[in-house]
């Protein structure tokens, strides 16, 4: 059971320090809404993922391949709209001193849609975390239960220690809070056109 804790927990680590449309989009709610009004985001994933895996395991499996291309591409689309919005801010920064507590909801429920439409998931969970979870699984309920503990905790902690670490970063000035708020939209926007450039890739392939 342990060893199956300590795969969990390695590769939750390695999703939580690889780049990615997730990670970029914590980074401008960290902007926008500070730190503990995004918190709440790094729960996005025990949201999200619980309909990924059950159709990873279920259902992508017994698809065709144009199935995750679709998905790349929806996703891509949702990743540039995120960048264009985070672009328009850079004008009207400046305006907004706060903002209110009621942001950090649709944040949240944005999270869990930006997770949703990333291909990253449904390939982490189809390739590497699945195969896993069922052989564990097969042996003892427990020891598929461990992966899952010691993967999301290690995946939701890695994002809160992200947060603050990028939280106290933004706080030197309003020069260095404008150069995070445009390296998030660049981010954003490489990452969109990534997907979209793989998804249209694979449906011409």
């Amino acid at each position: 059971m342990i060893l199956y804790f300590l795969q969990g927990l390695t590769l939750g680590l390695s999703a939580t320090v690889t780049p990615g449309p997730f990670q970029a989009f914590l980074l401008l709610q960290t902007l926008r809404n500070g730190w503990k009004r995004t918190l709440p985001a790094t729960l996005a994933p025990l949201v999200s993922d619980g309909p990924i895996i059950f159709l990873v395991l279920l259902v992508l499996t017994q698809t065709p391949a144009w199935f995750l291309s679709i998905l790349q591409i929806a996703g891509g689309f949702f990743v540039l709209y995120l960048a264009k919005g985070t672009l328009a801010s850079l004008k009207t920064a400046h305006l907004m001193p706060q903002i209110s507590t009621e942001a950090s909801r649709p944040g949240f429920f944005k999270a869990v849609l930006m997770n949703f439409l990333s291909p990253g998931p449904y390939l982490f969970w189809s390739v590497i975390a699945g195969p896993v979870v069922l052989e564990g699984w097969r042996r003892s309920p427990f020891m598929g239960l461990s992966f899952m503990f010691g993967f999301y905790g290690a995946l939701i902690g890695g994002f809160v220690v992200f947060i603050i670490l990028f939280a106290t970063a933004s706080q030197f000035g309003p020069k260095v809070n404008h150069n995070l708020r445009l390296v998030s939209a660049l981010a954003l926007l490489i990452f969109g056109l990534y997907q979209l450039w793989l998804g249209v890739s694979s449906l011409a392939g």
